[in-house]
């Protein structure tokens, strides 16, 4: 007979986690209630039902904290945020849930659920029984055992952890699994406000571990301790006893295990349904129908070692499963590995010139990783000056050098500081590093050794949310930094320069900058393990930091008279479309006016029967709107076109000459890593991407940038139909992937195909639509929007969809098959594992599922390109350096790089260029790249 199990769930741990999961998308029924904790704990519990199905099940809720803990040390998590509305309010009905569901609760007053929860699982295993204790709070690994094991939820889609006594001591560096009370005791915890010993972290806890085993075995042995360590822990020996004391979990609580109660029973089906109708828990509602119908079978029912468990998977399709979430807000309120700043606990010092400074570089240069923040006076990077660096190595401490106003000196300053700065032993830390890289540059400093960009990271671990250190700092950290408009003040002329906030301030605010940043990276290193992103981190975004670095510093030449000269023609081209309008309206207007323009087109025009109107009641004059009827009406498409070339020459023809770099000469722009999801770089000051090329005007903006000077010639390099090729190769679709092999235009074979006529008798027109089918399929064009962007009826458009899918069959397959993935795991990714979560992906609306699924076939498509061209620019620019070419690499616009070649090198150049970005990344289909050369960016494109 094979050993019974139970299942004991930290309902607290798994409700806040539930809740903080879905914090940027809240679920919100049509009463405006917050269900999320509520549909989070429920998911976790069915979770576990549906992959164990366990023998018995109980639930231990907190009740009023721990008297005993409160009774020795009165300020015990003192430090907690008053609970969200939304967990009060869920609570009961959780609580209501399990009572329907005869699932036991176990509550006592003055207990926490960690007590209630070690004491019934010791009591259970003197009874033969294994235990598992579903939390993510690792405080729980104290009480591992042979037949007592944690059931963690695992991060970022990776299914569960099972922790028994192998996994605890790997993870804590222990003996033996009860260990981990010395190891808490010593560490402390922040969250829960057990003080610890001061100056004692993870490594030196380990370390004290290791040598001496217990928290009673390091303080009998002091006299080994050295310095500063020695009499800390001699001074505060009280403290980390009792801090032992408050980190043990108790396992003698007065509560008994029963197991006749805690056999997992036929649930009261009516009373569910009816509290999840309450709820809206519509999916919910159909998943608790399966389970208990037996439809749903466990995952791994039957294989109850913790080897088996380990490698099982996330919940099936429709389960939003808290085993797989992409957030890691497991620990937001219990575990030690969250950290919290406070403003009173901290040592940031300002670093004066002579022995103080002698002695801090030396105590630098023996680090191995350090954060640093640049503070400057401005936001431009290519003009900023520097004013201060921060440093931090250790959390909650830091030190401050300011900077002379003179250059001289301060050039002079940071040559003391140029050994840490090329050390390549010393690993780097910052946030956003691109920009302290270019204010180094200018000072001559180049930044080697390893990087770790907290920025970068996070846009690894969660790429729809945002990136800026404020935003990390307090969803991470518990804690929001200093606003720099508190020293500096708000936009505008009484704004001041960084120079002039006092030092003692600049010192708190950057030194607190640069730990914040410290801290985070200790937090998102294993987020990007667990999501299995270090890759794609360290291979990908942080080479490609530098290399961007360099484009951007770089800049590209521009030819402003010509611009005068466009914006002169622009002028007449506006002028002469104001007129066209006018005359087809019979009066004049503001065209820009979306009021008055609605007003003239639907109410005296009378264009349409049914005009579209926006929220506030005004006829909507939007893109989208007036696309669908230009081809109709002439007057609408004279006012797309005014739209066109009043924006063309506003953002840039007579924006692009203000741009330009004083000092240099040219313009720089900005390529911003963090902002895409998919994971393609965006442009900014200028804006460089979205440069108009479909339009004559667009194209001639193009015409603008040209080489540095007569010695050099511009060179574009573009990958031909790339996305198509990665479908094709992702898909394994033959017979596309046939047509790239032998080089055939695949437009055209495509319309061969489907239109079935042979090759040679393609027409233009049905090559056309065949086009816009192969590029649609990518974005789910549906047969209204091919039947727009062709001349065809919507009748012909559905019919050439299904003759498409019914060509290439496995790319149909492949869509579905990645919605399914989406659908199972919330996340795509792309061929170099880059992911991008997609929450709505089981949303009960339509339209809005409709969106996620969209995505979830075009963003490893997208995703794909855009990796496969960071790659060849890392690639193409290491061969450049190495080769130590004049020739530099300007710009990256989607599928194409720009270059600014020395005619010497043009031959070398074209062949190293077209090597490397064509053999990038080996897929099924051959990547082709067109090269083109001219005196300005439109001749080469």
């Amino acid at each position: 007979m094979s050993q019974k199990r139970l299942f004991l769930l930290d309902a607290y741990a798994l409700i806040f986690r539930g809740y903080y999961a879905l914090i940027k998308n809240p679920r919100v029924n049509s009463k405006g209630q917050d269900t999320s904790a509520i549909m989070g704990f429920v998911n976790s519990l069915f979770d576990v039902i549906k992959r164990e199905r366990p023998d018995h099940l109980a639930v231990a809720f907190d009740k009023e904290g721990s008297r005993d803990r409160l009774e020795i040390f009165p300020e015990y998590k003192a430090n907690r945020d008053e609970t969200p509305e939304a967990i009060k309010i869920a609570v009961p009905y959780i609580q209501n849930i399990l009572k329907a569901m005869h699932i036991p609760i176990i509550e006592q007053a003055g207990v926490e659920a960690d007590d209630l929860i070690g004491t019934i699982a010791k009591q259970a295993e003197k009874e033969g029984y294994q235990t598992y204790m579903v939390t993510p709070d690792k405080d729980y690994a104290q009480l591992v055992s042979e037949n007592i094991f944690m059931y963690r939820p695992a991060r970022m889609g990776n299914g569960i952890e099972i922790w028994g006594i192998p996994e605890v001591q790997k993870k804590f560096e222990v003996e033996r699994p009860e260990q981990v009370i010395d190891y808490l005791g010593m560490m402390g915890d922040a969250v829960d406000n057990i003080p610890g010993l001061p100056g004692v972290g993870d490594k030196t806890a380990k370390k004290f571990i290791a040598a001496y085993g217990t928290m009673e075995g390091l303080l009998a042995n002091t006299h080994e301790l050295k310095g500063k360590m020695k009499e800390k822990v001699e001074a505060n020996a009280e403290l980390g006893l009792l801090s032992k004391k408050l980190a043990t979990i108790i396992i003698d609580c007065d509560v008994t295990f029963n197991a006749d109660d805690y056999e997992l029973s036929e649930p009261d089906s009516s009373k569910v349904h009816e509290i999840f109708e309450e709820l809206e828990f519509r999916r919910l509602k159909d998943q608790f129908t399966k389970i208990f119908s037996g439809e749903a079978a466990a995952t791994t029912q039957g294989t109850s070692t913790p080897a088996a468990k380990k490698s099982s998977k996330q919940a099936g399709a429709g389960q939003f499963s808290l085993f797989g979430e992409t957030e890691d807000s497991s620990e937001a309120t219990s575990s030690s590995s969250r950290k919290t700043i406070t403003n009173t606990e901290h040592f940031y010092q300002s670093i004066n010139p002579g022995m103080a400074m002698k002695l801090f570089l030396k105590n630098l240069l023996q680090q191995e990783h350090v954060c640093f923040d640049t503070e400057t006076t401005g936001l431009d990077p290519l003009v900023a000056e520097l004013v201060g660096i921060a440093f931090s190595w250790e959390a909650t401490k830091g030190f401050y050098i300011p900077f002379p106003e003179d250059r001289i000196e301060a050039q002079a300053l940071i040559e003391e500081l140029r050994p840490f700065f090329e050390a390549e032993h010393i690993s780097k830390i910052g946030q956003n590093l691109k920009y302290d890289i270019k204010v180094l540059a200018k000072y001559n400093i180049e930044v080697k050794g390893k990087l770790f960009d907290t920025m970068l990271a996070h846009y690894l671990i969660n790429p729809d949310m945002r990136h800026n250190m404020d935003v990390l700092s307090e969803t991470y950290l518990n804690y929001t930094p200093v606003s720099i408009t508190e020293l500096i003040g708000k936009k505008g002329k009484n704004q001041l320069s960084f120079r002039q906030v006092p030092v003692d301030q600049q010192t708190e605010y950057a030194v607190e900058d640069a730990d914040i940043t410290f801290q985070l990276k200790e937090h998102f290193a294993p987020e990007l393990n667990e999501a299995k992103t270090v890759s794609l981190f360290e291979d990908i975004e942080i080479p490609l930091l530098r290399v961007l670095a360099d484009m951007e510093i770089e800049g590209i030449n521009l030819d402003k008279k010509f611009l005068e000269s466009l914006s002169n023609e622009l002028d007449n081209d506006i002028k002469a479309l104001e007129s066209k309008i006018y005359t087809a309206a019979g009066e004049e207007f503001n065209i820009a006016s979306p009021k008055q323009l609605g007003v003239i087109l639907f109410e005296k025009m009378k264009l349409v029967d049914k005009p579209k109107k926006t929220k506030t009641g005004q006829y909507s004059t939007a893109e989208d709107v007036l696309s669908y009827l230009a081809k109709d009406h002439e007057i609408i498409q004279s006012v797309l076109d005014y739209r066109g070339l009043t924006k063309l020459k506003s953002t840039y023809v007579d924006a692009l000459p203000n741009q330009v770099n004083e000092t240099t000469g040219r313009v720089h722009t900005d390529y911003m890593q963090t902002v895409a999801a998919t994971g393609r770089l965006s442009s900014n000051n200028p804006n460089l991407q979205n440069i108009p090329i479909r339009t004559e005007r667009g194209r001639q903006v193009r015409k603008a940038f040209v080489p540095r000077n007569d010695d050099y010639t511009l060179l574009a390099a573009d990958y031909s139909q790339i996305e198509l090729r990665i479908i094709a190769a992702l898909s394994e679709e033959e017979t596309m992937i046939e047509a790239f092999r032998n080089g055939e235009d695949i437009h055209a074979s495509t319309a061969a195909r489907v239109f079935n006529v042979p090759i040679s008798e393609v027409s233009r027109e049905q090559r056309s639509n065949a086009k816009t089918v192969n590029f649609g399929i990518i974005y789910g064009v549906s047969a209204f929007g091919l039947s727009n962007q062709t001349s065809l009826s919507r009748g012909e458009a559905k019919e050439l969809i299904d003759t498409y899918y019914k060509t290439y069959p496995k790319l149909r397959n492949y869509m579905s098959e990645q919605v399914d993935f989406a659908r199972e795991n919330g996340y795509v990714q792309t061929v170099l594992g880059r992911r991008r979560y997609l929450k709505d992906i089981n949303s009960a609306n339509a339209v809005v599922r409709g969106a996620a699924e969209r995505n979830a076939v075009n963003a490893p498509i997208q995703g794909s390109a855009a990796d496969i061209i960071k790659i060849a620019m890392i690639n193409i620019h290491k061969k450049l350096k190495e080769g130590n070419y004049k020739t530099k690499m300007l710009l990256q616009v989607h599928d194409e790089l720009v270059f600014d070649v020395f005619k010497p090198e043009l031959e070398d150049i074209k062949t190293l260029i077209k090597t490397e970005m064509e053999s990038a990344y080996q897929l099924a289909v051959p990547l082709d790249v067109d090269l083109g050369l001219g005196k300005d960016w439109l001749e080469a494109h």
